[in-house]
């Protein structure tokens, strides 16, 4: 009777399984989209935007007891030009508001925002004159984590299924390089000028 040998692959939850991928050996084919989008999700920088009580929470997720680094997300950063992930974790006062969009604003490509808790996602019970009822109000939100406060496995859940969207995320856009003409050039500079007439 010939032996019969079987391979066996471990796998841990933890470790990142790429997306349409085909194993050979020491060869793997994916597509390009597939890789970015697994590289970004697992390497995600967050920046540190705290507004009231929400952010003790945030900041527990970093302590060992929940070990945000486990998910790539531990680098949180203080400035947001390090940053790809806006978390607001509080009310969001209207005298904050512009400064937020700034800040937004500041991060480079791709960004993305999680809104932590009831008050940064919908005003929470301060429905007043003073508090924005909303952040996506003011920036684009992509991920909501309900609760007052939530807690730090509540964020960590949020920043998963923002993950599953990154994984998600298709790129359409095909690069077309060509030489400019000097048609193009005077088109531009019309342009240029009849806006900048147009600020007068």
């Amino acid at each position: 009777m010939p032996k019969r040998i079987e391979t066996v692959v471990m796998h841990d939850s933890t470790t990142p399984v790429i997306g349409s991928t085909q194993k050979a050996g020491n060869i793997i084919l994916t597509s390009m989209d597939a890789l970015i989008n697994q590289v970004q999700a697992n390497s995600l920088w967050p920046l540190t935007f705290g507004l009231a009580c929400c952010a003790i929470e945030m900041m527990s997720t970093a302590a060992s007891r929940f070990d945000i680094s486990r998910f790539g997300s531990e680098a949180f950063r203080a400035t947001p030009r390090q940053a790809d992930v806006m978390i607001i974790a509080g009310r969001v006062s209207k005298k904050m508001a512009p400064a937020l969009r700034q800040i937004y604003d500041q991060m480079p490509e791709p960004k993305w925002v999680i809104s932590m808790g009831a008050c940064a996602s919908s005003g929470g019970v301060y429905n007043n004159y003073a508090i924005v009822q909303g952040a996506d109000q003011i920036v684009p939100v992509d991920v909501y984590v309900p609760g007052c406060p939530p807690s730090p496995e509540a964020l960590i859940f949020g920043i998963l299924k923002l993950q599953e969207k990154i994984k998600r995320r298709k790129y359409n856009k095909v690069l077309e390089l060509k030489p400019r003409t000097q048609e193009d050039i005077s088109v531009e500079s019309a342009i240029t000028r009849e806006g900048a007439l147009n600020e007068f």
